[in-house]
């Protein structure tokens, strides 16, 4: 964006300069391409998380089946009073495994039994294992909306009610696929959208008639304008630049200066054809560095001048990404204490063990030592009584 501004400022000073044409086109055309790899970008990061929702719902499906083979020994062995150590620590690792991949209640009962629930309430396990389902969505575009999944029959992800979760792989993957990628999404949007708004050509009839058209940005839409302060769901996908403005494509970048890159006449800025026509330039420079509306929704500001909104854009995406650094570096703290926890209550410490071990030897050591002095200061006292 600040190449562009900058290229496009250098046209404006002198508008009969074909070399800073050239330049400035080129400079529009790298700003298209790169909204448009942009988006690329996003739909791949939300097709990885939707295939990694798929590969998480079949570990859990497993885990849950593991549960209720080991739920199942633990309640028959506590009922005929055989010892089930072994299996109530493999239920606990099990327990581990599933609170990775989604976040839990769980709720003991009588006999060693235990039942299962989402941190929402949907129902994981009780006296049998509960289903997990997941439709894979093939692609991704700005527009497509990720399937949800289901525990027995209940949505847990998404926006279609039901009982969302609130943590675990599952939900984080969520997160990304659902909101903070469209969110992202919705800025390219409005970028895109605020380009082909600021590079539209109005008619320049004595009494003007014809609506507004795209001019050194266009779309796949094109010739209707994007709706003006709303989200295009895609647009930052089909922006590009006019052929008959860019030189790769035979276009004439000169056209940016003079108007008509529609090619109706009504829309020419310089009628008279001169070289040192600076007044649509300076008029679309001014556009660049003014503020105009965008969309709330896409929560990077409602009103800022085009670079100022991608800047915004920028820094948002940074947060998201410090936040949720800081919310892991906090839950893998907290289960690593409470792993510890547990540990100490239902298994052995090794390295307490061994702590311990060797302050029994040293205490030993010292113990023998002193019985040792003892024997001999008695020895040393009944040689001098006899």
């Amino acid at each position: 964006m600040t190449q562009f501004t900058s290229t496009l400022q250098q046209f404006a000073e002198t508008p009969s300069n074909t070399v800073l044409a050239r330049a400035a086109a080129s400079a529009a055309v790298d700003l298209a391409s790169g909204l448009n790899a942009a988006t690329d970008t996003v739909q791949y990061v939300r097709k990885q998380a939707d295939d990694e929702m798929a590969l998480s719902v079949d570990r859990l499906n497993t885990l849950l089946s593991q549960f209720e083979t080991v739920n199942l020994s633990i309640v028959k062995g506590t009922r005929s009073g055989g010892d089930v150590t072994d299996q109530l620590d493999a239920r606990d690792r099990i327990l581990t495994s599933i609170a990775e991949e989604i976040g839990i209640t769980a709720v003991s009962r009588a006999d060693n039994d235990m039942a299962l629930y989402t941190d929402s309430g949907v129902t994981l396990f009780d006296v049998t294992a509960r289903k997990a389902s997941f439709a894979r969505t093939a692609g991704f575009g700005a527009a497509t909306t990720g399937n949800p999944i289901y525990i027995d029959g209940v949505p847990i992800t998404g926006n279609v009610g039901g009982m969302p979760a609130a943590s675990g792989r599952l939900v984080g993957l969520a997160a990304i696929r659902d909101d903070i990628a469209v969110t992202y999404q919705s800025q390219l949007d409005e970028i895109a959208r605020g380009l082909i708004e600021v590079f539209a050509e109005s008619d320049q009839s004595a009494t003007p008639s014809l609506p507004d058209v795209p001019g050194l940005f266009t779309y796949s839409g094109a010739p209707p304008m994007p709706p003006s302060g709303a989200i295009f769901a895609g647009l930052a996908a089909s922006i590009r630049v006019s052929a008959s403005v860019d030189p790769l494509q035979g276009g004439d970048p000169n056209l940016l200066r003079d108007g008509g890159i529609s090619g109706n006449p009504a829309y020419i800025y310089n009628v008279a054809g001169s070289a040192g026509f600076q007044d649509r330039l300076n008029g679309l420079v001014d556009g660049l560095l003014a503020d105009q509306p965008f969309d709330p929704a896409a929560q990077a500001g409602d009103s800022a001048t085009l670079a100022g909104f991608a800047s915004s854009s920028v820094a948002w995406l940074q947060e998201e990404r410090r936040s949720s650094g800081a919310e892991a570096d906090y839950r893998t703290t907290l289960l690593d204490r409470s792993w510890q926890a547990l540990t100490k209550i239902t298994g052995v410490n090794l390295d307490e063990e061994m702590t311990t071990l060797l302050e029994l030897e040293r205490s030993y050591q010292a113990s023998s030592k002193l019985i040792s002095t003892i024997d001999s200061m008695f020895e040393t006292l009944l040689a001098a009584v006899r």
